[in-house]
């Protein structure tokens, strides 16, 4: 049960969001279309603080969020449209009907027939609006996450590699037709083919591709950045130096930056 003190916290967020909707000039003109980017804005923060494991950031970045959820169901009360607890009893009935195996009589006992009950349900509540488990994606999704949940749901269906040594050799196939490509237009399609067989392979061998690729990112940009730190103590421009003396740096770098 939700202790009185959550219930408290709650009901004084809604509070707050009350006064500032009527009493800040800020808050009073915002509507859906202003506040989408700055959603995107933190859910890249939330995205953020989850790969540093900032554990007090997390918690911020969740709080940012939550404001968000709230503001927009504010906005929509004021239009009659729906309020904050028409989305939670939304929310609370999806979840009822797409969990079958906790709150009715379907049988799950792993994380995959769960997810292939999920994809299944999803189609059977749009109907005829949704013919393909491939609708519903978002269009401005960025194209390494969307490969990963379009392969995702299509497994979910049955269709995929039994093993990842399978999608490996897949991986191998679309190297060697991107290095046999003959024209500019061709070797982009098939560096696609490429990277989209390598998510394909990633995601069999349970690794998040967008996790690993920001992970190399990150450590990127410190090992870099320790090179431009250790040009500018010696007193030397980055451009001045010869890409050996940037190199013998940057082995220097990845033994703090592994």
């Amino acid at each position: 049960m939700i202790s009185a003190e959550k219930h408290e916290q709650f009901q004084r967020l809604l509070k707050i969001m009350d006064e500032l909707r009527t009493q800040c000039p800020w808050d009073r003109e915002q509507t859906w279309e202003t506040l989408r980017q700055l959603s995107i804005e933190e859910v890249y923060e939330l995205s953020d603080a989850i790969l540093t494991n900032d554990v007090q950031e997390v918690k911020k970045e969740l709080g940012d969020l939550l404001l968000h959820i709230i503001f927009y169901s504010k906005i929509a009360e004021e239009k009659s449209y729906f309020d904050i607890g028409d989305v939670m009893d939304e929310l609370c009935a999806k979840l009822i009907r797409r969990h079958p195996h906790i709150y009715g009589n379907a049988v799950a006992d792993n994380s995959n027939a769960v997810k292939q009950n999920w994809e299944q349900i999803k189609l059977q509540e749009k109907g005829n609006k949704r013919q393909s488990v491939l609708q519903g994606l978002p269009k401005s999704m960025p194209s390494l996450v969307k490969a990963y949940r379009m392969q995702e749901k299509v497994a979910s269906v049955g269709f995929d590699w039994n093993t990842s040594a399978e999608c490996f050799a897949k991986v191998k196939e679309e190297l060697n037709e991107f290095e046999t490509a003959e024209n500019p237009i061709e070797r982009e399609k098939e560096f696609g083919d490429l990277i989209f067989a390598l998510v394909n392979y990633a995601r069999k061998s349970g690794i998040n591709p967008d996790n690993a690729l920001e992970y190399t990112n990150q450590k990127f940009q410190n090992r870099f950045q320790f090179i431009e730190t250790e040009a500018t103590n010696q007193g030397r421009n980055l451009i001045d130096m010869t890409l050996e003396e940037m190199d013998a740096i940057w082995d220097k770098s990845k033994k703090i930056y592994k």
